[in-house]
């Protein structure tokens, strides 16, 4: 684990700051209502979202976060390093933003891959 990590997450709704660094959107889908060149982002990391089949899974089975938590970390662990890379690169430079389009702000894909860059060896 690297001390000190700047990494946070937040709703892409909810309007930029100053105070946000470096955004990545880790949704595999672009959010509703939202156009794109209206989303200040550093990059939009589609590969690091869950896939397509867990995220489904997970619409229908909400109440099934421990597995969800499970499944996704272990989608991560199998990413190719370069997938995880503009994390680990803009981390080393100051505060990271892991924005997210759910409704729910504890249970969804931002808090995990939060979870999961805190306690992998991010500087590699």
């Amino acid at each position: 684990m690297m001390r000190g990590m700047n990494l946070y997450v937040k709703r892409v709704y909810e309007a930029a700051e100053d105070g946000d660094g470096h955004r990545f959107l880790v949704d595999r889908l672009w959010p509703r209502g939202l156009r794109k060149e209206a989303v200040p982002l550093t990059a939009w990391l589609k590969d690091v979202a869950p896939s397509t089949e867990l995220r489904q899974w997970f619409h229908q089975h909400v109440d099934q976060w421990a597995e969800f938590r499970r499944r996704y970390t272990a989608e991560l662990k199998a990413l190719p390093e370069e997938s995880l890379q503009p994390l680990r690169d803009a981390v080393r430079h100051g505060r990271v933003t892991l924005l997210y389009g759910s409704k729910d702000t504890e249970q969804n894909n931002a808090v995990v891959l939060k979870e999961f860059l805190e306690h992998s060896r991010m500087a590699k």
